[in-house]
């Protein structure tokens, strides 16, 4: 088989989606982070690792190296994407974020519009404090760190957040490199809060911390009722996720 025709990872995967039965059979024996004048690259034996853009995949530092490697060194006979989130993250960010950072940054921006700690509850009362005092010192961190307030709001009622804010968001997120604002933008969009992501870029919270503030509603309810088995499986795989994206950042950092 030449280089051209072996399997090329593709990063791309829905996991609402159904998992693709036909998956790419292991090609490589070993997987290691290889140091190279550019970065780190993924060896896989004598080939190294692209992109689905068919771009070398260089990485920043020993340890990232290290945890994308790994992920191909733990696949079995098959090559399964939905288990390898630190190599999709690090292959978007080549093919896509480093190309064009904008529309990450305005996802992300969007998400600081609708934030989910300024949107609160109006009862039970045990729900509204426990929001307060999830939320609240990270809304103060956020005035802090950008000079800007987002504002707060219960019950169903929009708020409309000042432009200025926002901007900062912008601001903010456009001296963040590729990788960093890919696993960032995971950090986000599962966490439903930009404040959350950010405060753990600046390393305000650490993983732990940040998926519990972003699990606030969520607790309350399984505490209060019982978990749902599907809705525990859907956070699992968020978790895991979350988890993998988090690593990323941090060695980045």
């Amino acid at each position: 088989m030449s280089d051209t025709d072996k399997p090329t990872f593709v990063a791309t995967y829905d996991p609402e989606g159904e998992r693709d039965a036909r998956l790419s059979k292991r090609f490589y024996k070993v997987a290691a982070s290889a140091k190279r004048d550019d970065g780190f690259a993924i060896a896989l034996d004598e080939r190294e690792l692209k992109t689905p853009g068919r771009r070398a995949v260089r990485v920043p530092s020993a340890e990232l190296g290290e945890a994308v490697a790994a992920e191909w060194e733990a696949q079995a006979s098959h090559i399964d994407p939905s288990t390898m989130p630190r190599t999709r993250i690090v292959t978007t960010a080549i093919d896509r974020v480093a190309l064009d950072n904008g529309p990450a940054i305005d996802e992300i921006v969007g998400y600081a519009g609708t934030d989910l700690v300024c949107y609160r509850a109006d009862d039970p009362e045990e729900l509204v404090a426990l929001q307060g005092q999830a939320w609240d010192p990270l809304l103060e961190w956020f005035a802090e760190a950008t000079g800007a307030r987002l504002k707060a709001t219960s019950g169903i009622i929009h708020v409309q957040q000042d432009d200025e804010a926002l901007r900062q968001v912008a601001l903010l997120l456009k001296e963040v490199d590729p990788i960093s604002l890919t696993a960032l933008h995971t950090l986000v969009t599962i966490s439903g809060s930009a404040v959350i992501g950010l405060a753990m870029l600046k390393g305000h919270l650490d993983a732990k911390a940040a998926y519990a503030a972003s699990r606030v509603d969520e607790t309350f309810q399984i505490n209060k009722w019982g978990e749902d088995q599907e809705a525990a499986e859907r956070a699992a795989f968020h978790k895991v996720e979350f988890d993998a994206a988090a690593e990323v950042l941090g060695l980045l950092a």
